[in-house]
């Protein structure tokens, strides 16, 4: 069972190579891989992007996570400056303030609100120029 602590790690983007990139990491360092396509989430209405990898989750026993993703065919991509930095937990709070502080002076590319698979999700471009993701995962039921 993983730990829902808010979490800070690298998300890298592919052009058509996110998963064969993950698999890469996976051999490397080992660890757990979850892979959801734009299919999974509808997210895309492109047929060509059906099994493009929307997200993917790799965390090692370790403690390493490493997240990655292809971009849309409609989005730019431009190597060496296809990563973010990715913030994920469940304090809403917590994250929202975070969010508010480094969107500040910066610009939002995507404002944080519900996303199709249930959490809070946002991106932006920080004052320094550094793309930032921020997930809030949605409440899990009571059992």
């Amino acid at each position: 069972m993983w730990l829902m602590d808010t979490r800070l790690n690298p998300y890298l983007s592919f052009r058509d190579t996110a998963r064969s990139a993950m698999e890469f990491y996976q051999s490397v360092f080992g660890g757990e891989l979850t892979v959801s396509t734009f299919a999974d989430y509808h997210a895309s209405d492109d047929p060509a992007e059906q099994d493009l990898v929307m997200h993917s989750e790799l965390r090692t026993a370790g403690g390493l996570t490493l997240m990655g993703a292809d971009t849309p065919s409609g989005m730019d991509l431009t190597p060496g400056s296809n990563y973010s930095v990715a913030l994920n937990g469940e304090d809403d709070a917590e994250l929202r303030g975070y969010w508010a502080k480094i969107s500040a002076g910066g610009a939002i590319t995507m404002p944080l609100e519900k996303a199709p698979w249930g959490d809070s999700f946002g991106m932006c471009v920080d004052k320094f120029g550094v793309s930032w993701l921020v997930n809030i995962y949605a409440p899990k039921p009571s059992a």
